[in-house]
């Protein structure tokens, strides 16, 4: 699983899934990897608006939880 502010498509965590799938360490994983990233919007200014375009905590332990089948 990876966790960052940036956006889905061309960020760190996309590139690190992108290596993953395509070497022999895919075959170790146990569940598919997972992004958590920013919303797909450039960062509003407006702090409430801020908060729902970042990924929150609980964002990221129902990312985590879902990663290991825990429900």
């Amino acid at each position: 699983m990876t966790a960052e502010e940036g956006w889905r498509h061309f960020s760190v965590g996309s590139e690190i899934c992108a290596q993953l799938f395509e070497t022999e360490a895919f075959d170790y994983l146990d569940s598919p990897a997972v992004r958590v990233t920013g919303a797909d919007v450039p960062v509003p200014y407006a702090e409430n608006l801020e908060l729902l375009a970042i990924p929150q905590t609980n964002r990221i332990v129902e990312a985590a939880k879902k990663a290991c089948y825990i429900q």
